[in-house]
């Protein structure tokens, strides 16, 4: 038995002396179960446990850095893992600082670099960048630390992480016609010309894709059937991802030749497909400006 409720999951990593200690001090504020250190190869097994209706976390903060290196290969295929997993919510939070900096703090702590024990902390600073690489492409939200007191990092977690500041998620599904131009503010585009017209068929040439007899007709055909089914299976992967990557909002362009049919009908099906998932809105953009209307 498993939760129904999404569950947030924040992954605190970066540079050694950026401040990851200060990071997950603050999510613990914000009421996250914080572990540090977690081997990424422990994490689909500590996400199972989680995953159990007998708990009540929803929201985990993880610290994943160097100091487990001989584990910090797997976690690329465990990021992999947790992208397919439909009731986990999964941020990455990437912290760093100026190289100057880092060996600054070093220096007042008196420690060592994990990657350089018997070296100097430069040495290992720059290996350590080196090995990070590819997971600061993979961050969702990047925090430079170099000027940041501490307290001003905590004050920078709450604004991005605290509930009253979360942002809603929502999608907007636009039908248009190509004739009048293709909308300068979407971010997906998907043409429907292919598809059967109802403009040729003369008891439904006036009407539009808001009327069931338009819509019975554009969906009746096996094209549009397949073409929707691997839409919705295109975006319900598409989705979640900008959501994670931090979008407000995502603008869905169907395209039709006049914007009065088949994109209308499509971007209605859209917008009521997603409705129970997202906040969402249909905008029928050129569905009047047909002749004579």
């Amino acid at each position: 038995m498993t939760k129904e409720q999404e569950t947030k999951l924040v992954i605190i990593t970066g540079m050694s002396g950026a401040g990851k200690t200060v990071a997950v001090q603050s999510f613990e504020d914000l009421g996250y179960y914080c572990v540090d250190n977690l081997p990424p190869t422990l994490l689909p097994k500590f996400l199972e446990l989680m995953k159990d209706v007998t708990n009540n976390i929803q929201k985990v903060a993880l610290v994943m850095d160097l100091r487990a290196r001989e584990f910090f290969d797997s976690l690329f295929e465990v990021l992999d893992q947790l992208g397919e997993a439909d009731w986990l919510e999964e941020h990455i939070l990437f912290l760093d600082a100026q190289d100057q900096m880092l060996v600054s703090r070093y220096k007042e702590t008196r420690r060592n670099h994990p990657l350089a024990p018997a070296g100097l902390p430069l040495e290992g600073i720059k290996q350590e960048r080196h090995m990070l690489g590819e997971l600061r492409g993979r961050a969702q939200h990047f925090i430079d630390t170099t000027n940041l007191k501490p307290k001003e990092l905590r004050e920078k977690i709450v604004r991005k992480y605290g509930e009253e500041e979360q942002k809603i998620f929502s999608v907007h599904a636009l039908s248009f016609g190509f004739k009048y131009g293709i909308p300068i503010d979407a971010d997906l585009v998907f043409d429907v010309r292919f598809l059967p017209n109802p403009h040729y068929v003369e008891h439904l040439q006036p009407l539009t894709g808001l009327t069931k007899d338009v819509a019975d007709y554009v969906f009746k055909w096996s094209d549009t059937q397949k073409f929707m089914d691997k839409l919705i299976d295109l975006l319900s992967f598409m989705l979640p991802q900008y959501k994670k990557e931090g979008k407000s909002q995502l603008v869905i362009a169907i395209g039709c030749t006049g914007g009065q049919h088949r994109s209308v009908a499509l971007a209605e099906h859209i917008t009521k497909y997603y409705a129970r998932q997202y906040n969402t809105n249909v905008i029928h953009r050129d569905i009047d400006k047909r002749k004579g209307h």
